[in-house]
């Protein structure tokens, strides 16, 4: 019996006397979806031939040596990416990641042919596809607006790049036969605090109107709508905020709210926030990041807030309501690690909450026993989830400990 075996059947009897069955948990995290982004991998430089500068509020900060990728260079290493992560997985792409060969192809002139080497990707490397449209680096995007812009040119080629980027999405989930996200962020807003709060938001929510008023199939594609409290360019004023999409969706109900754990004040969570939407909305998207001070979408941590997020997913029973996606780019240290690491960070604070003897916390609630509720969860964590993780990983004969050997191999 190796180490791994042997140190889990220790850890399945001492959960086992909480009630937990740590067989059938790791058979349930093996069927949830984690969405990787792909733009961790080259700061979030895609591939449509010409490079533009990186605008829009984003910022990728770091000199940690990078290669210049070819598409094929590119998913060579997403796949490779993909084995050292175990469990269930999607890829997260955005809109500049095309295939388009050596043509030319604007972003309100893309279509799912461009994207047909992307499926072939996923079904040889068993996963689904999320999407986004990339509102951002383009010189469509350099005056800080675009669904919300009173220049009605500018207006409609976002317009009509996001109602493009929905067909894309519905061609992935009818392609791959499992449904696709398609999430849409725009950096519109103001560094100073403009007299006329109003017209912006009113203007988007007509983009929006638009946008929507174009048919997809939902068993193939749905729709997320991700705020932002400010950003680089927009300190004083966001169009698209919590507050305006929270309103939209809950008036339209034709999508649904993605919280991004940094798009917020720093001293406010979204762990707190689920409950409130889930008690309401049937789904809803979570982009796990780590915010440090402001939006810097750090990588993810087993930490504190990683694992309030997943606690509150997993005890109100939602695992097949919240979608589940990373959303971070750090350029100062190894691409391919931060890719890998913030991914087992994510599903290790998931894993730890699914060992949450649950029930058992519940009726101690319920029947007014608060302080052994209290002494359970504090003793809760020091029960050997290690091991535990380590079963999960090696189910998949994937190193739980070391993977930065192998990396190391890699040109980055």
């Amino acid at each position: 019996m190796t180490t791994i075996k042997r140190n889990y059947e220790v850890a399945r009897e001492i959960y086992r006397t909480y009630g937990v069955d740590t067989d059938l948990v790791i058979e349930k995290i093996k069927m949830i979806p984690l969405s990787i982004h792909c733009w961790q991998l080259d700061d979030i430089r895609g591939f449509e031939g010409k490079k533009y500068d990186l605008s829009g509020g984003i910022a990728v900060t770091g000199e940690y040596p990078k290669i210049n990728y070819s598409l094929d260079a590119y998913r060579n290493d997403m796949a490779k990416i993909l084995k050292l992560i175990p469990g269930k997985k999607k890829l997260n792409l955005h809109a500049i990641y095309l295939d388009a060969g050596n043509e030319m192809v604007d972003r309100d002139q893309i279509k799912p042919e461009h994207f047909k080497s992307w499926v072939t990707f996923a079904k040889e490397n068993n996963i689904g596809i999320d999407f986004n449209p990339t509102c951002f680096s383009h010189p469509m995007s350099q005056q800080g607006q675009t669904l919300s812009s009173s220049d009605d040119s500018i207006r409609n080629f976002w317009i009509n790049h996001i109602k493009q980027s929905r067909k894309i999405g519905e061609y992935f989930g009818k392609e791959l036969g499992i449904r696709c996200i398609t999430n849409i962020w725009i950096p519109d807003g103001s560094k100073e605090v403009p007299v006329d709060q109003l017209g912006p938001r009113k203007r988007l929510e007509q983009s929006l109107d638009e946008i929507f008023s174009d048919q997809v199939n939902p068993l193939y594609n749905m729709d997320a709508l991700e705020s932002k409290l400010f950003g680089i360019g927009t300190e004083s004023y966001v169009v698209g905020s919590h507050e305006f999409y929270t309103n939209y969706v809950a008036k339209k109900g034709h999508s649904m709210i993605c919280l991004d754990a940094g798009h917020f004040h720093p001293t406010e969570t979204i762990s707190q926030k689920i409950t409130a939407y889930l008690a309401l909305q049937d789904e809803l998207l979570i982009h796990v990041s780590r915010p440090v001070r402001w939006d810097s979408d750090h990588v993810v941590l087993f930490d504190d807030e990683t694992k309030a997020i997943m606690h509150e997913i997993v005890r109100s029973d939602a695992l097949d309501r919240v979608h589940l996606a990373l959303d971070f780019f750090d350029g100062s240290i190894n691409r391919f690690v931060a890719t890998v690491l913030g991914a087992r960070n994510a599903l290790k604070s998931l894993l730890f909450a699914m060992l949450e003897p649950t029930r058992l916390l519940k009726e101690l609630e319920s029947t007014g026993k608060t302080t052994e509720r209290l002494v359970l969860i504090e003793e809760l964590k020091t029960l050997p989830f290690g091991f535990i993780w380590d079963k999960l990983c090696d189910d998949y004969g994937i190193n739980p400990k070391d993977f930065l050997g192998e990396i190391h191999t890699i040109r980055k």
